[in-house]
């Protein structure tokens, strides 16, 4: 086997690297109800009600063919079921100002998208934003029973699903070389004199 010849300073390489088969980028928006029950409160003292959202691992339930046909060629994709969990944090503003926490949930919501994501691929979802807010809020106080308050939490997500696969790639390349040093050069600062009080002194004499 004979060495290839490379002109300057490249080199016949065999990397490791993570082919991308299909990349969608995509929104969803779920709808969560959430029932919380509050001690020693009022529905006078509640002035706002907010929430905080953090995504769990998302799983991939299953994939099933599907066939399409786009721009005229035949094609097959996957259908690709993911199932989505969440951790909503509900806090309270009482009208005197003070916010706390008062009860925090775990809920399970699933998906479906087209990806080509053959048997063996990896399909990986990234949120590149997660919020929520609280669309409905209804205060309820019933005499000898705990305040409760009956939300509607609306979840939105911005996400990024990829289905990749490993591959090792032989490539000609150069070696990636370091930057110059950028030039620094600290200089002392001059002396600086103090402000003088010439109205106070001195004083020439009269």
């Amino acid at each position: 086997m004979q060495a290839k010849s490379l002109s300057g300073g490249q080199e016949l390489l065999c990397i490791n690297t993570t082919k991308v088969y299909d990349w969608i980028i995509n929104e969803a928006t779920f709808d969560i109800p959430v029932c919380v029950e509050l001690e020693d409160t009022d529905c006078d003292e509640v002035d706002t009600v907010s929430c905080e959202v953090d995504p769990l691992k998302a799983v991939v339930l299953s994939r099933q063919d599907r066939e399409f046909i786009i721009d005229g060629t035949p094609i097959t994709l996957q259908l690709v079921t993911i199932q989505k969990t969440f951790e909503v944090t509900i806090f309270v503003t009482k009208t005197n100002g003070a916010t706390c926490q008062v009860a925090s949930q775990t809920f399970t919501r699933c998906e479906q998208v087209i990806l080509c994501a053959p048997e063996g691929t990896k399909v990986k979802v990234d949120y590149t934003d997660v919020d929520c807010f609280v669309c409905v809020f209804e205060c309820n106080s019933t005499e000898g029973s705990p305040l409760t308050l009956d939300l509607g939490v609306t979840v939105r997500l911005c996400q990024s699903i990829q289905s990749t696969f490993p591959v090792t790639l032989e490539l000609v390349a150069e070696f990636c070389q370091p930057r110059d040093i950028l030039p620094f050069n600290p200089t002392c600062p001059a002396p600086v004199i103090p402000l003088q009080c010439p109205v106070l002194f001195p004083t020439t004499a009269e």
